[in-house]
């Protein structure tokens, strides 16, 4: 989830979008919140060091919180996770 300064809603998504190759979605929502947008990191890549130093580094961008998805129930991923016990 990201918040935007005033005005800058629309840059930071195209940031992200065409300069963060880890972006897999970007939508604007209402709320507290204006931007959801979903990465998609390698297995040598730490969360904490990316969202700092690629998301919360965009410029335009004024807050950021972090949700982590650990497991995924629609077909289109099936097989991208680990394997069922």
């Amino acid at each position: 989830m990201i918040k935007c300064e005033l005005g800058r809603t629309y840059d930071v998504a195209a940031h992200l979008a065409d300069e963060i190759p880890e972006v897999r979605s970007v939508y604007s929502t209402s709320g507290n919140y204006d931007l959801l947008a979903q990465f998609q990191l390698g297995a040598d890549q730490e969360i904490g060091r990316f969202i700092t130093q690629e998301v919360q580094t965009t410029p335009g961008v004024k807050d950021t919180y972090t949700i982590i998805g650990l497991n995924a129930f629609t077909e289109d991923s099936v097989g991208t996770g680990p394997d069922p016990i």
